[in-house]
């Protein structure tokens, strides 16, 4: 092959690789749209404008079909080694991420229809503070990819303490409430289920995180990260004491 034939093959492939990663932040913007409409919907009480964001989810998941046929027209372009083959499987699984904050946001939407078929409680609020978390940790996240910025990604992944610290703050608010009052346990078992689709939309945006530090640096993120997130001990039933 001629010096000007590979230095083709190579501007072809980094053409593809960038409108891809560009196709994959756009998906990603689209699945944080998502978030924010989710919120938006239970605001307002909207069930129409709730089963909008609920259907729109077919979007994200088209994205991501066809990311994957990019990421095959990829490989056939040009066999990638080392770090280009880093970049096309980073491209994969933050796609596949992605998906599944987009589906989380959905679910958000989706729990929101019966919510509003109740008489409205006080912590509904606090829906919309661990959204705004978990909505700028994959903003973060998608900048870091686009980047190829290993340390906004790395403090992203460090970050996700934050957001798991407030959803274990809220899951003790929601059981209070509940404990207080049984006609507030449907209402507050909508809010639990919510509010654990926003702690996973974090979690994914951690996943994206060590995707990228692997793609850039070639080695796994091996650092033990902050779990904030004690909801499943058995102790944080034990509401009389806040330290338990």
């Amino acid at each position: 092959m001629s010096g000007s034939s590979k230095e083709h093959i190579i501007k072809s492939y980094d053409d593809e690789l960038t409108r891809l990663t560009g196709e994959i932040v756009r998906m990603g913007e689209l699945a944080v749209s998502q978030l924010e409409s989710a919120i938006d919907v239970i605001d307002r009480r909207d069930e129409r404008a709730a089963q909008h964001v609920v259907n729109n989810d077919d979007a994200i998941d088209q994205l991501e079909q066809e990311i994957s046929h990019d990421v095959v027209r990829l490989l056939a372009l040009r066999a990638p080694i080392a770090g280009d083959l880093r970049n096309v499987f980073a491209a994969l699984r933050i796609a596949a991420d992605i998906e599944r904050i987009g589906d989380y946001a959905a679910n958000v939407a989706k729990r929101s229809i019966p919510l509003s078929m109740v008489a409205p409680i006080a912590p509904t609020k606090g829906l919309g503070y661990l959204a705004e978390l978990a909505a700028q940790e994959v903003r973060d996240v998608l900048i870091a990819y686009r980047d190829r910025d290993a340390e906004r990604a790395y403090q992203v992944w460090k970050d996700d303490a934050e957001l798991d610290e407030a959803y274990t703050g809220y899951f003790r608010q929601l059981l209070t409430y509940m404990m207080e009052d049984p006609r507030n346990i449907t209402p507050c078992t909508h809010l639990l289920f919510m509010a654990k689709n926003i702690e996973r939309i974090g979690d994914h945006a951690t996943n994206i995180a060590e995707s990228i530090w692997y793609q850039v640096n070639g080695e796994p993120l091996n650092a033990q990260r902050a779990k904030r997130d004690f909801t499943s001990n058995p102790e944080l039933t034990k509401l009389g004491n806040k330290d338990d």
